[in-house]
């Protein structure tokens, strides 16, 4: 074994390491791979920003861009419309139905973006006709996992594997070629999943209290003319200091401050939208010096998820963090009033993750935290500010839903059109799919169908950026000559076994490893070492690359492997039990049934 060899082992584990417990956003990591592998001199300058220009990333983000046309003319929700007339089956029906449209329009359209409607759909219908939203995104997230696999454009997954294959000199997979082991797979995972759903959690209604620890009453008073507070800053004041009381909003003289500091000075009549517990409210309404305002029940508490009874009809929701989301990256000290809309930032509650599976909340105390995908913000809102809230890109309010706003039918159609032209135009071979994605690109724009200046700001470029980093490590792991390495060990292993074990054992290296790390990572380490494998034994590559293809998309056991599971793993609902069990069962089937059709044991 060479020191190059040794070199870009090391690099591989340190990657898989820091995939596997999140320790930073995948884009940095890439970065990491790139100049790691140049300090090192596995690549050349040249080589290490080849993943910029690589057809298979050129592809995706093209892709993402005509998804996120389809996604601002209302396309996905359109197709989707329809799961609202679901609303009166049983959920054991519904899951299955759900899981056909979810995997059927993620062939075709970025699975992401799909699973992004359903979360936006499903807590609609939650909130409104109480069907246990639980009981549903897992599944969808799963079928939308499968569908993707079905196409070449489903995934990105699937595009990196074929650019992989075409440099290595396999011949191209065509748009349909293997969508039809990708339908019975969903058939398959439907079924299971269906069989399995009492497995799944069912949790009710959201209690915001108990998820963010919040004290239990928001009330209002009003600081009397013979209060000893009056004069005083905040910060000087008996409850500045009190963790039970916090001051929410100030209105004096009709004017709003919704972010009072602590050296604010208080006057009479002002008053105070405070968040308290129980022995502190009736405090305040002991203490001669505020009167906390009654509403007409007489009542003069209000719990913190019922509070549209206020004066300017506050009430407190729940944002969820998407992909792309304006706020990513900003902490409740940062996300200023233009940020939110009006509304104020009240906690924020952290996603779970592999690394810390225990919720973690914070307050305004610890406003350094900033948000990610799947991170949900408890915002305190009026009732005219929730549907500009509402329209913020790339979030989702948890307890309420704001329609998509299409401002033409015709643009919708003219989207819907486009997407068909390019899945023509690629499965027809009249052109390569790179060319048949920058055609509608080209399209989408021409047709003033999507602001190109918009979806800069909605693309994915995390994704980007580690197709871009994981390439290099690819053309390292070919020029130290590692992947031959690796393969002529394997080959050792593999003497004298049949095809059927061969691709059986490459399938279960490969899913296991994507459940922990990036799928595209997986295909891109694994991929050549398949090729490399088929090709010396004087095999079919393409039984293999398949086999790696589909592996690294079934990433069903654990919550971290893919972006969808990752996204709704931070909604708090399911915990990792539940992808283990369900999403085991469904792999471990798949693996079987996969390595016997893949190896031509037997055919579809």
């Amino acid at each position: 074994m060479s020191i190059e060899i040794i070199l870009v082992f090391i690099i591989l584990a340190i990657v898989i390491i820091l995939f596997a417990l999140e320790v930073f956003p995948v884009d940095k990591i890439a970065f990491f791979i790139m100049v790691s592998l140049l300090l090192t001199k596995l690549i050349t300058p040249e080589e290490a920003i080849s993943g910029f220009a690589n057809p298979a990333t050129i592809t995706v983000l093209a892709l993402m861009i005509i998804a996120i046309g389809l996604e601002t003319n209302g396309v996905i929700s359109w197709l989707s419309n329809g799961l609202k007339n679901l609303k009166g089956l049983p959920i054991y029906l519904m899951i299955p139905v759900f899981m056909l449209i979810a995997g059927s329009i993620s062939a075709f359209i970025n699975t992401t973006a799909v699973v992004i409607v359903f979360i936006k759909v499903i807590t609609e219908l939650s909130a409104k006709y109480n069907i246990p939203s639980e009981k549903l995104l897992l599944p969808v997230s799963f079928a939308g996992i499968i569908g993707g696999s079905c196409t070449l454009m489903g995934t990105s997954t699937n595009l990196i594997v074929n650019a992989i294959a075409i440099e290595k000199g396999v011949e191209r997979f065509t748009f349909f070629e293997f969508t039809k082991y990708g339908i019975l797979f969903l058939v398959i995972t439907i079924i299971i999943v269906s069989l399995l759903y009492k497995f799944l959690p069912n949790k009710g209604k959201t209690d915001i209290n108990k998820d963010y620890n919040l004290d239990e009453y928001i009330t209002k008073v009003i600081i009397n003319s013979n209060s000893e507070v009056i004069g005083k800053k905040i910060i000087d004041t008996f409850f500045h200091d009190n963790m039970d009381v916090e001051i929410l909003r100030l209105k004096r003289d009709g004017i709003i401050n919704d972010r009072p500091g602590k050296y604010t000075i208080l006057k009479a009549k002002d008053q105070l939208l405070l968040r308290c517990n129980l022995e502190n409210l009736v405090l305040f309404k002991e203490h001669k010096g505020f009167s906390v305002i009654k509403e007409e029940n007489k009542k003069f508490i209000l719990p913190i998820t019922d509070a549209e009874g206020l004066e300017e009809n506050i009430q407190v929701v729940e944002i969820l963090m998407l992909p792309n989301s304006p706020l990513i990256g900003k902490s409740i000290k940062s996300v200023g009033n233009f940020d939110l809309q009006g509304a104020v930032p009240l906690a924020i509650k952290k996603r779970n993750s592999f690394r810390h599976p225990e919720d973690r909340v914070f307050s305004k105390k610890r406003d350094e935290i900033e948000l990610r995908v799947g991170d949900r913000l408890l915002v305190e809102v009026s009732a005219k500010a929730l549907s500009a809230l509402g329209k913020i890109d790339n979030i989702t309010i948890l307890q309420q839903h704001q329609e998509i706003e299409v401002k033409k039918k015709s643009k919708r159609l003219i989207s819907l059109g486009i997407l068909i032209v390019v899945v023509a135009l690629s499965a027809f071979s009249i052109f390569p799919i790179l060319q048949s994605a920058l055609v509608g690109v080209f399209l989408m724009i021409f047709t003033k169908c999507l602001d190109l200046g918009k979806a800069y700001s909605q693309i994915n470029w995390q994704v980007i950026f580690l197709l871009a980093g994981m390439i290099p490590l690819g053309i390292a792991m070919s020029n130290s000559g590692a992947d031959m390495w690796i393969a002529s060990h394997l080959l050792a292993l593999f003497t004298e076994q049949s095809s059927t074990i061969i691709i059986g054992i490459l399938f279960l290296v490969t899913m296991i490893l994507s459940g922990f790390v990036s799928n595209n990572a997986t295909a891109i380490i694994i991929t050549p070492i398949a090729i490399t494998i088929a090709t010396t034994m004087n095999l079919d590559p393409k039984p293999f690359i398949l086999a790696i293809m589909f592996a690294a998309n079934f990433s069903f056991f654990t919550p971290v492997g893919y972006q969808t599971n990752t996204l709704i793993y931070g909604m708090g609902m399911y915990k990792f039990k539940h992808f283990l069990i369900i999403g085991g069962s469904v792999s471990l089937v798949l693996w079987i049934v996969a390595s016997l059709l893949l190896s031509g044991t037997f055919t579809v």
